[in-house]
């Protein structure tokens, strides 16, 4: 029967240096989609902002998250729109990071910037609220 070897404790990966690599990464990523999407000549982009790009440790998949001054409403348009340009936008990847893999981007509206201008916007009522002396 075989004994299972040890591993020195030095062996052990080091998961803050995967992620700074992963975060450098990741924000390589938005840097040239952001760049790309400029090139591009596509109406339904012109108002999209790449706010940044989740790539997963092994480079399989990368969700490139945007925010745009259409709102939820232009959401779809704008995702078949980005569809529609992934393989150009991969193969500018691939060009620029020179690594063995490019992840596959899938294309998502950045929910969190949408989030905070709605606090925003209730913490901005709340006070003019309190100014007026209403209490609706």
């Amino acid at each position: 029967m075989a004994r299972a070897r040890r591993r020195s404790p030095s062996f052990r990966p080091d998961t803050r240096r995967r992620s700074e690599r992963t975060a450098r990464l990741s924000e390589t990523l938005r840097e040239v989609i952001a760049d790309e999407l400029a090139k591009i000549d596509d109406d339904r982009l012109s108002l999209v902002s790449i706010t940044s790009v989740d790539v997963d440790s092994e480079m399989n998949r990368g969700i490139v998250y945007f925010d745009s001054m259409t709102g939820e409403e232009g959401d779809a348009e704008i995702v078949e729109a980005l569809g529609e340009h992934r393989k150009r936008l991969q193969s500018e990847i691939a060009r620029q990071v020179q690594s063995r893999r490019t992840p596959v981007l899938q294309f998502a509206p950045d929910e969190t910037i949408r989030a905070a201008a709605r606090i925003d916007e209730l913490l901005r009522r709340d006070a003019e609220r309190h100014r007026t002396g209403t209490n609706e």
